[in-house]
């Protein structure tokens, strides 16, 4: 298997147009029940899909939730610290 080598211009808008990952961590604070909630209306995830994430951040310790462009993201990740949780874009 090949890997394209590509040149990083090293510019703000080439790294803000690059995709980045929504990452939620495990805490000991909130319930399932709110980290579900949350990733339903912040991150639009179907019910299912935040159950699951939810039980991957639990056992894990953390879980990509949401991957776009950083300013896509920068909202979202506001909202999630706005509501106590522990996130990071990576």
């Amino acid at each position: 298997m090949t890997r394209e080598k590509t040149r990083d211009s090293g510019s703000v808008k080439s790294l803000k147009n690059q995709i980045r990952d929504l990452v939620v961590h495990n805490d000991d604070f909130n319930t399932f029940d709110f980290v579900i909630k949350t990733l339903i209306e912040v991150c639009e995830h179907e019910p299912q899909q935040a159950e699951q994430c939810t039980f991957i951040i639990h056992h894990n310790g953390k879980c990509t939730v949401r991957s776009a462009d950083y300013n896509t993201l920068k909202p979202m990740y506001r909202n999630i610290l706005d509501r106590g949780l522990t996130a990071t874009i990576e």
